[in-house]
């Protein structure tokens, strides 16, 4: 068998480039191995073992999650959201078919069901082979896997789930309509009376106008709309932003509603915290000012 290529591995390093969205820089891994290369229906799937960072799951050139930091972002996205619900029993993942949401997810013992709706078969498929870890979450009893359209699959449900996670990729491409207000429109249908939802929401030093933009979508469907972040060195610029809306006006999406013990942080956290949710709606006061209408 002859061994694995691909155009964006060259001399032993994967660099990752977009002109759009992260113009004039580029983020490199030294790579080990290529465990997979595929082009799936709908993308350009690459996975490889790094040296430092564990295996990467890289999607039309961009990186997705990496074995070493992808806690960072699946937990902040999850539990940003399911505390800041009093009671969440019904929850969705739109997208993040590796599994990292779910897992989090299902860490919330009041959740008594959890629906993952990814548009690409390979990703689910693949990530139970090369990042077990996130994937294992597929063979919890209260997780059930759809593969469709996330818009196809919102607009059969109403009034149905207590929280919405949009795990998306960036807004090129037929993700750019998880960024616009029909999308939020459809999010809040499928919500029940004190849903909450969250969605990936870019970095603020690449991805300003974008974020604003997204902002002023929200508003126009949700009464409360926060934007949260954190770190994570994988991801353009070190960061990764989240927008964070709730159907309740009287909500104070900054301060959790419910959170988890210390004991249950130590043993099954590793960066969500009581105190990291209040701090991570604390922006640099640049973007405080930009986003503050």
């Amino acid at each position: 068998m002859s061994e694995l290529t691909h155009p964006l591995i060259k001399d032993g390093w994967f660099m990752e480039i977009s002109d759009t969205m992260w113009p004039g820089q580029a983020m490199s891994l030294k790579v080990e191995k290529i465990l997979h290369v595929e082009q799936s229906l709908y993308q350009d799937v690459l996975i490889f073992q790094s040296t430092d960072y564990g295996n990467v799951l890289v999607l039309d050139g961009a990186i997705q999650v990496t074995e070493r930091d992808e806690f960072s972002y699946q937990e902040m996205i999850a539990h940003l959201a399911l505390n800041s619900h009093p009671n969440p029993r019904k929850v969705l993942v739109i997208g993040g078919g590796d599994g990292g949401v779910l897992r989090e997810v299902i860490k919330h013992e009041c959740v008594e069901k959890a629906v993952l709706c990814d548009i690409d078969e390979a990703v689910p498929r693949l990530s139970k082979i090369y990042l077990p870890e996130m994937a294992k979450s597929y063979k919890h009893p209260k997780v059930t896997l759809h593969i469709g359209d996330g818009f196809k699959f919102l607009d059969e449900y109403k009034n149905t789930f207590d929280v919405i996670i949009t795990d998306s990729s960036d807004p090129e491409g037929p993700a750019a309509s998880l960024f616009e207000k029909p999308y939020f429109k459809l999010l809040n249908d499928a919500l029940t009376e004190k849903g909450v939802i969250t969605t990936q929401g870019e970095n603020i030093w690449l991805h300003m106008e974008i974020i604003k933009n997204l902002k002023k979508a929200c508003l126009e469907v949700f009464p409360v709309v926060e934007y949260a972040y954190c770190t994570i060195p994988t991801y353009p610029s070190g960061q990764i932003g989240f927008m964070v809306c709730s159907k309740d006006p009287n909500a104070s999406l900054k301060f959790p509603l419910r959170s988890f013990s210390d004991t249950f942080e130590k043993e099954h956290l590793r960066y969500y915290n009581k105190k990291i949710h209040e701090a991570s709606f604390i922006l640099p006061t640049w973007a405080r000012d930009a986003l503050d209408f």
